[in-house]
């Protein structure tokens, strides 16, 4: 009995979601998540190639897959892409933007066309794609946004600075779509999630240096993969979520827990 009313808790049965920037390492293993908890799945990425991709892994797997090639370059665009996504079903009832790109370099070499580049993708998408889609979710009586953000709007490092501000702009933003849009019982939260390996880190974890730093730095002691960010991500967009918005969770491997100045400082200048 119990076992059941959990289970419906966390149940996508009968949701359609549309991942934006979905078929990446995250989105592939948040839509083939989503997908197995029932969800018709309409995943949009900027590749074709890694939509195919996912389309394959999809028909291993028996579940159903749309997939919607698009650049968000403009709010004309985004609402293009509801409107395809839209002749799925007939409704959108979960939107996640995944979308994101980074061009990693000290603030005095960064251009315009990067500083375009990284706030289109990583923040103006993401503002008018969930715009285009808050008409349709309030018409339906509710719905679910999910932002990925990153814990770079807490916390940043070298060469990242466009990138850093516009996950913290998403942070942001969450709340402000949130305030505005808890009447029409549509519930916005984001993940900021910690360092995840994939291929879009990959000049990171894969350097010998960082490698060490990372297994140093994060107290969990080794950087994330995609699927540790299913449960958090079905948990937001889930009916078990219902009471949570304006929300954005961390999932880092407790990097902002803190930091030890043991090690660093040495044992002997601490402890006798």
């Amino acid at each position: 009995m119990m076992s059941a009313y959990l289970s419906s808790l966390f149940s996508l049965e009968g949701k359609t979601a549309l991942i934006a920037g979905g078929a990446g390492a995250i989105g592939s293993a948040i839509s083939e998540a989503f997908a197995k908890a029932g969800a018709r799945v309409i995943v949009h990425d900027l590749s074709a190639d890694r939509l195919a991709a996912l389309k394959a892994r999809f028909a291993a797997e028996n579940l159903p897959f749309e997939g919607l090639q698009a650049d968000l370059d403009s709010s004309a665009v985004c609402e293009e892409l509801v409107g395809r996504a839209k002749q799925v079903t007939g409704r959108i009832d979960i939107l996640v933007n995944l979308q994101g790109t980074n061009r990693r370099k000290p603030i005095l070499e960064v251009t315009q066309d990067d500083f375009d580049i990284i706030t289109s993708v990583n923040f103006r998408s993401v503002y008018f794609l969930s715009k285009a889609v808050q008409p349709l979710m309030k018409a339906q009586g509710g719905g679910k946004i999910l932002h990925f953000s990153s814990l770079s709007a807490n916390i940043s490092f070298d060469t990242i600075s466009v990138y850093a501000a516009t996950k913290a702009a998403v942070t942001s933003l969450t709340r402000s779509m949130a305030h505005e849009w808890a009447g029409d019982n549509i519930q916005v939260n984001s993940i900021e999630p910690g360092f995840v390996q994939t291929e879009f880190t990959r000049p990171l974890w894969d350097d010998e240096y960082r490698s060490r730093w990372f297994a140093d730095y994060i107290p969990a002691g080794h950087l994330a993969v995609p699927e540790d960010l299913i449960t958090t991500s079905l948990s937001l967009v889930a009916p078990a979520s219902r009471y949570v918005t304006g929300r954005s969770v961390v999932v880092d491997g407790g990097v902002l827990s803190g930091d030890s100045w043991v090690e660093k400082l040495g044992r002997s200048s601490v402890y006798p």
